[in-house]
């Protein structure tokens, strides 16, 4: 089993393919998105107010910088034109926003600052609960797309180890290891331990040359070990889950193919989605416990149900990949 992981890993190392999709790829796609996101957090909004209460509204709404305006016509222009992106006309009887149509975000919040407004003083303002570390259990968008990315490509990477089952049988080498006093089972744990090596290893250069280069922060190192671990078991069961039902080497790299590409896309490694579909897919929960990891507190805490879940997703496929052996490594 050991000079059949020793030869396996060799051949992976020689492999410009693999290096293509485990490193070079995820990295160079994560700087490059990184340079479309350079320019930093759009502008705040900017709005006016307009009429003989306006300095009564500022002060009820807390609004600072607004800038004054005439009349309604003068905000009609400024807002038409682009120059603010709302106005509020206050008059005695309520509050009239004035919005441009190239801004909608801000201008629905000042609808809402005027419907605050409108509300008697006696009526009890809505008491807003926020948890104190939900800013915080964020990534910051370098490191999501260094995080994204390396998941993603973990997936295509892990193919080449499994597809690698295929060209043995069709070079005959497959025969000659069935030959030596060696199970099926054996042969396949010696080829999912090598593709779970190749996964932590592709994955130890990115956290660090991303870490280095890009700016990137993902944690604890300790806690991203674990973290990247489960990810990677979780991973090489699915691909190798895929790739047993599969009879020649490309039909399991298109559904391997398939598979990759679909869990990324909906476990949100370019941008995020719908958390209710993402939570079917490792990608969201190793994304998840990567931001669960700002939010401070004992590690264990953040991280149990992240890996909780990877770790579940390995388990209930690798024993089946197992069982799979006679169907998988057969000449």
């Amino acid at each position: 089993m050991l000079l059949i992981l020793v030869k396996d890993l060799r051949q992976r190392a020689a492999d410009s393919t693999l290096l293509v999709f485990a490193i070079v790829l995820p990295l160079g796609l994560a700087f490059l998105l990184g340079l479309t996101s350079a320019g930093g957090p759009p502008p705040a909004a900017e709005y006016g107010v307009s009429g003989p209460s306006a300095a009564e509204f500022a002060r009820r709404t807390g609004l600072s910088g607004l800038r004054p305006v005439a009349d309604a016509g003068e905000a009609r222009r400024l807002a038409g034109g682009g120059e603010l992106d709302a106005v509020f006309v206050v008059s005695p009887t309520g509050v009239e926003v004035i919005g441009s149509k190239d801004a909608p975000i801000a201008v629905q919040v000042a609808r809402e600052v005027a419907e605050s407004y409108a509300l008697p003083p006696a009526a009890r303002p809505v008491e807003i609960v926020q948890d104190a570390t939900l800013g915080t259990r964020e990534l910051d968008a370098r490191t999501y797309q260094a995080a994204g990315t390396a998941v993603f490509f973990l997936f295509f990477a892990m193919m080449f180890s499994v597809t690698g089952i295929f060209e043995e049988r069709r070079l005959g080498t497959l025969a000659r290891l069935l030959s030596m006093p060696v199970s099926r089972a054996r042969i396949l744990w010696a080829k999912l331990l090598g593709n779970v090596i190749v996964g932590l290893a592709g994955a130890s250069v990115i956290v660090t040359v991303s870490t280095l280069v890009l700016g990137a922060y993902w944690g604890p190192p300790a806690a991203v070990a674990v973290l990247v671990l489960a990810c990677v078991l979780a991973a090489a069961g699915l691909t190798t889950l895929v790739a047993s039902f599969a009879r020649t080497a490309e039909q399991a790299a298109n559904w391997q193919g398939v598979l990759a590409s679909l869990f990324g896309l909906l476990g949100g490694s370019f941008f995020p989605v719908a958390p209710e579909i993402g939570r079917f897919t490792p990608h969201h929960w190793f994304l998840q416990g990567l931001a669960e990891l700002r939010g401070g507190g004992p590690v264990y805490e953040q991280l149990a149900l992240p890996v909780l879940v990877l770790l579940g997703i390995a388990a209930l496929t690798l024993p089946v990949v197992v069982a799979r052996a006679g169907k998988l490594v057969t000449p």
